[in-house]
């Protein structure tokens, strides 16, 4: 069966719509089968966006790549400052 992969606004619609069935007293079993996922998937996504809303999603994934591209400006910067040591102390 192929892998069908769903985007973080995708989980936090399906969770709240998951919260509404279940508060209809619908059971957890119909709610994952009802949204085309696992029991486990369900607790996972709960577990990992359980709180949130999407504009929130979307303001930490912004932040996450902001945070990728600093921490790899920092290795280049540390790169070049252990290069230009050497440099300076003619070990090349």
């Amino acid at each position: 069966m192929k892998r069908k992969r769903h985007t973080s606004e995708q989980i936090v619609g399906k969770l709240r719509q998951a919260q509404a069935d279940l508060a209809g007293g619908v059971e957890l079993a119909v709610v994952c089968q009802k949204l085309g996922v696992s029991e486990q998937t369900y607790y996972r996504w709960q577990k990992e966006y359980g709180g949130i809303r999407a504009n929130q999603v979307r303001r930490l994934k912004e932040l996450e790549k902001e945070n990728a591209r600093l921490k790899k400006a920092l290795a280049d910067a540390v790169l070049d400052k252990a290069i230009l040591k050497e440099a300076l102390e003619g070990n090349y």
